[in-house]
């Protein structure tokens, strides 16, 4: 009995009946809105396997990452991570790591470990302290702003085309009301000239303009759910990605960052200055020897 009364309402009759006897003006909003329709279901797919690529090799990213104590060992070692958002943050700080690292580089001196036992050298601070070659905190300041720049587009990339949801979202009932208002207006008008009003004669103008909106509120219930689940995976992705470049930054400056004191800097130029003025000295006495031996000889 109670699959008598679903019947009607599940027949596809009635929506060609619908679509048949709907206006001109009605047909012209249905077809705004399967348009609309096809970019919503575009963005959709593209999206969801966009998202579900970047959770795989962000996964595999963070393991490599986590297992090594050195923030430029992956890219050094050449492992590829296409796919995660993070690493392509990491690659562009590295790179800048890198090309500070071979044109304005800082010497200083290594310290070696006192404990001999290579588990418990497997630190952070004693690889730091090892570290000879080291970029300046004026250096660092670039590598933070091309992090926070490779953040920013990383975002957008992530949240490219999200607009076309929240359109669909927003102005697929919308769109659907207007069609539906107007194809009843119609309706109204085509009775008022006939003088005439009756159940046979309304029907058809009325399913017809009732069309727009269930097909604008087709549109917009699947793109109004994929919405807020993207939404909320390119939020997460993204503060996931902030707290990586935060600890990626630190990492940074603590390995490769000269923080030395300024009076262990003004210890060792005066050390360099020391050495290059002996050694000139020494070349010095050097080419005055050899003047004089060359003198005697004549």
């Amino acid at each position: 009995m109670f699959s008598l009364h679903l019947t009607p309402i599940l027949a596809t009759s009635a929506l060609k009946f619908a679509i048949d006897k709907a206006t001109v003006e009605g047909k012209v909003t249905m077809s705004a809105l399967l348009l609309l329709s096809l970019f919503s279901w575009t963005i959709i797919i593209s999206k969801a396997r966009q998202l579900a690529i970047a959770r795989k090799w962000a996964k595999k990213f963070f393991t490599a990452y986590n297992a090594t104590r050195d923030p430029l060992d992956i890219k050094r070692k050449a492992e590829d991570f296409s796919g995660a958002p993070a690493y392509a943050l990491y690659l562009r700080g590295a790179d800048e790591v890198d090309y500070h690292l071979k044109n304005n580089p800082v010497y200083v001196k290594g310290v070696r470990a006192l404990n001999p036992d290579p588990a418990l050298q497997g630190n952070t601070d004693v690889f730091a302290r090892a570290t000879t070659t080291k970029i300046s905190g004026a250096s660092f300041e670039a590598v933070k702003v091309v992090m926070e720049e490779a953040a920013a587009a990383e975002a957008m990339t992530l949240e490219k085309g999200m607009i076309v949801l929240s359109t669909a979202v927003a102005g697929g009932p919308f769109i659907g009301l207007l069609g539906t208002v107007w194809g009843v207006m119609e309706t109204f008008a085509g009775i008022a000239s006939a003088g005439g009003a009756s159940i046979t004669a309304m029907a058809p103008g009325v399913a017809g303009a009732l069309i727009c909106t269930v097909i604008g509120l087709l549109v917009a219930i699947p793109a109004m759910f994929s919405y807020n689940f993207m939404v909320t995976s390119i939020r997460a992705i993204t503060q996931e990605l902030d707290g990586f470049a935060a600890r990626y930054a630190n990492q940074i400056e603590h390995r490769y960052v000269d923080n030395r004191p300024l009076s262990d800097e003004l210890n060792l130029s005066n050390e360099l200055l020391a050495t290059r003025i002996i050694d000139g000295l020494r070349g010095e006495n050097i080419g005055r020897s050899e003047i004089a031996g060359f003198v005697e000889k004549n």
